[in-house]
């Protein structure tokens, strides 16, 4: 059973999937890490959620055709705006990645160069599109530094990777996406490494995006409460299918099992239970 989600009514497809298929090929085996996946994107916020392991990152990834030759992807629709992403050339994917789609991933020390100090990498994320305007970009990514929370962006400009925080890595990520205002933006667990006030900052921040500048937000996250919260719609997915798809503030009413088992599963600070349940997986979920 394949679902599809619409785009909210009020708003025009940004991006439209329909049964995206991963594999991924090691000699004569076939992993299908993604499994018929539908959705419609408009301009407002998609939650993708799921336990580890259960396709979310890796459908953004294939969205920007990030995997490695070994992946093999296909759809029956990857359309976003007047580009089709499943017959898009590398130098089309090259204009597209990073000034028309922009993604968060989830781990800055594995995205930020090691040897190139912070304010650079953004300054050149918005000049890999506007070569030649060096003073600007500088300005810019400045600018960016300070809209992320950053304490004297101009200290932290000249800071190499290994001397900043974690928090900081991934606030100077967000600021390094969100350069060169994107049209789309796919943030996976954008704020994990945040803390409770700058989290908040971030997310409004999202928000704001969103609102003002009709940004489509794919937001990767295993925070349920959070989804809840921030999102307009989500999508759950389990062992690369979408399982349910429903409105965020519908989350409680949700009717698929292993929906149902997540959410059980959070603890809850007003009503403590002495043993959290465990979510008891079934086999008829693979074929569903």
């Amino acid at each position: 059973m394949t679902f599809s989600i619409p785009a909210a009514n009020n708003s025009a497809p940004l991006l439209e999937v329909q049964d995206l298929q991963v594999d991924f090929i090691n000699g004569r085996q076939v992993t299908s890490a993604v499994r018929g996946v539908s959705f419609s994107l408009g301009r407002e916020k998609l939650a993708i959620v799921g336990e580890s392991g259960s396709g979310k990152s890796t459908v953004g990834r294939a969205l920007l055709h990030l995997h490695s030759a070994k992946a093999r992807i296909s759809a029956a629709r990857m359309q976003f705006g007047d580009i089709d992403l499943r017959t898009a050339t590398e130098a089309q994917m090259r204009a597209i990645r990073g000034r028309r789609i922009s993604m968060i991933m989830q781990d800055p020390k594995y995205s930020l160069n090691p040897v190139v100090c912070v304010g650079e990498q953004i300054a050149e994320a918005w000049l890999a599109h506007h070569p030649g305007h060096k003073k600007l970009a500088r300005e810019k990514a400045l600018a960016m530094l300070d809209i992320v929370r950053i304490r004297d962006p101009e200290r932290v400009w000249r800071l190499y990777p290994h001397e900043i925080s974690g928090g900081q890595g991934q606030r100077v990520m967000i600021a390094m996406m969100l350069i060169t205002e994107p049209e789309l933006l796919i943030a996976d667990e954008p704020t994990s490494a945040l803390d409770v006030s700058v989290r908040l900052q971030i997310l409004a921040l999202l928000d704001d995006l969103v609102a003002s500048r009709g940004l489509g937000l794919i937001f990767i996250s295993h925070d349920i409460n959070l989804v809840r919260s921030f999102c307009d719609r989500v999508l759950v997915m389990y062992a690369g299918r979408v399982v349910e798809s429903l409105a965020a503030r519908d989350l409680d009413n949700a009717q698929h099992p292993y929906t149902r088992g997540l959410i059980d599963a959070l603890p809850d600070l007003h009503h403590p239970r002495a043993v959290l349940p465990v979510l008891q997986r079934q086999a008829s979920w693979l074929n569903e």
